[in-house]
């Protein structure tokens, strides 16, 4: 008698394999991935993809080893796609399928990349300084837990705006003054980049205020010839969406409403025939000032960014 099992010589094992799966055409298709390469490969670290494929072919069940039939394919994907972009298609957007363990790890970095984004945009308004890491992070766990325990109260909670008068920015008071209902945090998923979640954390924190915090100022260099500067300010421009409080910035000189924007000037001088202001300016009004300078200038003026967020750190 035969000692052993024959298996199927054609049977393919696969081991320390990830899947990405996509519906697509009422059908779901898989592909069979090394562990860790697929976020490697759609981060940019890895570009071959034959390190990131276990099999270069489209399954219906991996597990299984049923591969998908190419009329399958051709009628999701369009007769003329090759197998090849299909791979690329379902590598690119399929929603890849990751064990506990892998999950968390993934959710720790995406976690640890938003913290240092948010703390090194936000400071003390008062001090001008960053807060730590872990004071972000612990103020973000804290907005956190009162979303999940005070749904929907959160226009009326004790850590809005109110409770930091000293740190009442304009993003705030925005949100305030239109009724809107204050942004919310709910936590980090890695479902999304985590510039696009630190911006969301930034602006729950401003307007929540679980502790004092703004936006970093930016720093910029604005030119502008002088011949200009005395000119009387145009009618303002519907397209910048002024209010009555932003008409009223319209009457004067050039010179005037671009100072106007100007929280701090470091520094103005006059080389040649144009005028030169080094100043720090809010991040929100950083747009209508280039959009006041474009349109009175008509070009011949520019606002250049120096630093995109400038803050004062302990030594």
């Amino acid at each position: 008698m035969p000692v052993g099992i024959n298996q199927p010589s054609g049977q393919i094992k696969l081991t320390n394999v990830s899947l990405v799966r996509m519906k697509k055409g009422k059908k779901r298709y898989e592909i069979a991935c090394y562990k860790n390469k697929v976020l490697e490969w759609r981060s940019g670290v890895e570009k071959d993809l034959d390190n990131v494929l276990q099999i270069p072919n489209v399954f219906l069940s991996v597990s299984k080893g049923q591969a998908a039939p190419t009329q399958d394919l051709a009628k999701s994907f369009g007769a003329k796609t090759s197998l090849n972009d299909i791979i690329l298609e379902i590598l690119n957007k399929g929603e890849l399928q990751v064990g506990e363990k892998e999950r968390h790890a993934q959710l720790e970095r995406v976690h640890n990349e938003v913290i240092d984004i948010v703390a090194g945009k936000l400071v003390d308004p008062q001090t001008k300084r960053v807060y730590t890491t872990g004071m972000i992070d612990k103020a973000l766990d804290q907005l956190s837990s009162q979303g999940t325990n005070q749904q929907g109260d959160s226009k009326t909670s004790p850590g809005s705006s109110d409770a930091a008068p000293a740190a009442n920015s304009d993003e705030a008071a925005e949100s305030k003054g239109k009724g809107k209902e204050l942004p919310k945090w709910t936590g980090v998923v890695t479902t999304r980049s985590a510039k696009s979640q630190a911006l969301d954390a930034m602006k729950a924190l401003i307007a929540h205020q679980p502790i004092p915090v703004a936006r970093a100022r930016m720093r910029l260099r604005i030119t502008c010839p002088t011949s200009i500067l005395k000119q009387a300010v145009k009618s303002a421009p519907k397209s910048v969406g002024e209010t009555a409080d932003g008409e009223e910035k319209a009457h004067g000189t050039v010179k005037d409403r671009i100072i106007s924007y100007v929280e701090e000037v470091e520094k103005q001088d006059v080389v040649g025939d144009e005028w030169e202001v080094v100043g720090f300016v809010e991040p929100g009004a950083f747009k209508a000032l280039t959009e006041f300078i474009g349109g009175q200038t008509k070009g011949r003026g520019k606002a250049e960014v120096l630093d995109m967020a400038v803050v004062h750190e302990d030594d």
